[in-house]
């Protein structure tokens, strides 16, 4: 055994070690970070995820307003203004909320009460993939960013006695063109935002100062987006209603303490920093270090690998998406070539390996967009696969091959949802109630092949229908129907590298396991019909449990049945440590063929089942950069306990941006 595999199995086999190794490489990012990075870069995700509440707002209104307080908060307490005599020293006061920032004094004097309305213009920070959305993990107070959706309060007052300001009088009205491009801006960017217990007079006039606080907020809420690392856009539109707006409430904005003097040049930089008008760009780069150990997997040598992906996401309503995404790698399977007990395997491979020699290709292609309040349409143009768009029921693993949830393929998802290979098609995801949804979708990898006997409904195939009930506690029944007949010599179900050899349907390892030989199962179309169960159970928001079982009877056609199981169970973590971090654990049984019934012939296999179980510890060095320790461990690899345990060791770095 080499030096390098001594090495990994003296770290593998001490926790001490183990650990050691783990702090001593974030603690090194972490250093190499700071020192590469300037401070503002690292502090992203405070200045593009702020929660700004106008917290104590005094307006002296003798001859004009002389004073203004601003602070952030991170409370949704209610916002109260008051207005009392100006004879005395008319005062706008807006209170009662919990201050972070800054000091304020509690005058009470109030002829005018605005109550229960937060302003904030940000949700949660907790979030999971769910299905094809980012959905928070606790939306018991979901945020609203729609000024229409905020409900309004009776002012018990609105006389103001000795107003000597007009402007202070000046109303904007909901049919007004200020109004209308304010709440535009408001539902797009989420700059003022509110929860459904609090109110903002959503449907009454605004005061002038009311309203510039408003837009103001915007300003600052834009700024802070094109100036953050998520490059998101705002369009051409958007920016000359900005202009518009800031020209008409100069002088309101300026009394809010805003740099009015630099207004025109503010809508400048917006123009200037950002990516595209239509366009933001979100990258993903792995660097991971690799071995493996047991049995025929002791030749397997200490890799390194790499992979990128680049997303283009295209936005032209706000609401809709054009996903292009560009990838490359050098990240060759691991264990599936080993040979011997462990040939044609899928078990243990890592969720980013396959591609090879780092050429660029284009990898998702798909639009998605609205169609009302309950239906989203995505279609699909290239390498679509089901879990690209359903709930998968497995939040914090589900990473839809990506290098920050788990480490393996197997882990992040029932393995019936990759039934069918890379395609194209059209998919609907209908929401008719709270808590329900129901989605349906069609693949084909022959959809663009003209010939007869292929296109997109006469080639292959993989339908899906499936329903989500839940939200603390969900659950998910799946049906996916496929059709495959796969080049001459390649497995006949493609169960998107995971499982074993024969579950698979390889033509070699069915072969050997029968007295038909290889050459009769080369060619071989398969039907098959599988059933999956998936549920989720948060327990705290630090500790989720998931789990599922899935069947496949699949139609060897002209040849025979088989069955094939997988079941697993795991529990996740999240914020571990510190925010950001995640900790999981999973196991269960890979798919594994248990029963093959042929029309003419015998067989003779070994069917126990192959399990797997693997760990991993994510570890947030910062906003933009993690780093993985992950070991996985596969018992009867290729579905027989007569074969040695394998063990795989993983450091997996992911650099985001």
């Amino acid at each position: 055994m080499n030096r390098s595999k001594n090495l990994w199995l003296s770290v593998l086999k001490s926790p001490t070690l183990f650990v050691g190794a783990t702090l001593l490489i974030s603690s090194s990012a972490v250093a190499a970070t700071e020192e590469a990075l300037p401070e503002e870069t690292i502090s992203q995700e405070s200045a593009v995820k702020p929660t700004t509440t106008v917290e104590t707002l005094t307006l002296q209104a003798l001859p004009e307003v002389t004073s203004l307080t601003q602070s952030v908060l991170a409370s949704d307490l209610p916002l109260v203004a008051d207005a009392s005599d100006a004879s005395t020293g008319y005062t706008v006061k807006l209170s009662n909320s919990t201050t972070s920032n800054s000091t304020t004094s509690n005058s009470t004097t109030s002829n005018s009460t605005i109550s229960n309305s937060t302003i904030s213009n940000s949700a949660s920070d907790s979030v999971t993939s769910y299905g094809d959305e980012e959905t928070a993990e606790d939306d018991l107070m979901g945020p609203v960013t729609g000024v229409s959706q905020l409900s309004g309060q009776t002012v018990e007052d609105d006389s103001m006695e000795q107003v000597t300001n007009v402007s202070q009088l000046r109303d904007i009205s909901p049919g007004d063109w200020a109004y209308e491009a304010l709440r535009s801006l408001v539902e797009r960017y989420g700059c003022i935002a509110g929860y459904p217990n609090a109110t903002f007079r959503g449907n009454r006039a605004l005061t002038r100062y009311e309203f510039a606080a408003g837009l103001n907020s915007c300003l600052n809420q834009i700024e802070r987006l094109l100036g953050g690392v998520t490059g998101d856009f705002i369009t051409r539109e958007d920016l000359e209603s900005l202009q518009r707006l800031i020209q008409e409430f100069e002088t309101e904005l300026a009394t809010l303490g805003a740099r009015v003097d630099n207004l025109e040049g503010r809508v400048a930089f917006l123009e200037d920093h950002q990516f595209s008008t239509t366009t933001k760009l979100k990258g993903e780069v792995i660097f991971a270090l690799a071995d493996a150990f047991g049995g025929d997997a002791d030749d397997v040598q200490t890799v390194f690998h790499n992979r990128t992906r680049l997303n283009f996401l295209t936005s032209f309503t706000g609401k809709d998406m054009l996903q292009t995404r560009l990838q490359a790698g050098d990240a060759p399977t691991l264990i599936t070539g080993a040979g011997g007990e462990l040939a044609g395997t899928q078990e243990g491979r890592f969720t980013y390996d396959g591609p090879s020699g780092n050429d660029v290709i284009i990898d998702i292609l798909r639009y998605k967009f609205p169609l009302g309040d309950k239906v989203t349409v995505q279609l699909l143009a290239n390498r679509a696969l089901h879990h690209y768009y359903v709930d998968t029921v497995n939040p914090f693993f589900e990473g839809r091959a990506g290098g920050s949830n788990a480490i393996t393929r197997f882990a992040e998802r029932n393995p019936i949802y990759r039934i069918g290979p890379f395609g194209a098609g059209a998919a609907l995801a209908i929401k008719p109630i709270k808590d329900v949804r129901i989605d349906l979708g069609y693949i084909s990898n022959t959809a663009s092949n003209p010939q007869e006997g292929q296109g997109l409904f006469n080639g292959n195939f993989s339908a899906i229908a499936q329903l989500v009930y839940g939200s603390d506690f969900k659950v998910g029944f799946t049906y996916i129907r496929g059709y495959e007949n796969n080049g001459a010599g390649r497995p006949r179900l493609i169960l998107g590298g995971t499982g074993t050899a024969l579950a698979n349907l390889n033509p070699t390892a069915l072969g050997n396991a029968t007295s038909l030989g290889t050459v009769d199962f080369d060619t071989a179309r398969v039907e098959s019909n599988s059933f999956g169960v998936e549920t989720s159970l948060r327990l705290t928001p630090n500790i989720v449990l998931n789990g599922w079982a899935g069947y496949t009877d699949a139609e060897l056609i002209g040849l025979g049945d088989a069955e094939i199981w997988n079941f697993a169970a795991g529990i996740a973590f999240p914020d571990l440590g510190k925010k950001g971090n995640l900790a999981g654990i999973f196991g269960g049984a890979a798919p594994t063929l248990r029963g093959l019934d042929l029309d003419n012939g015998n067989s003779n296999f070994d069917n126990d089942f192959a399990y797997q179980v693997s760990a991993f510890y994510k570890y947030k060095v910062n906003n933009n950069i993690s780093v993985t320790p992950g070991v996985v461990w596969l018992l009867n690899p290729n579905q027989s306990s007569d074969n040695d345990d394998v063990v795989i060791g993983t450091l997996r770095t992911t650099f985001t941006f």
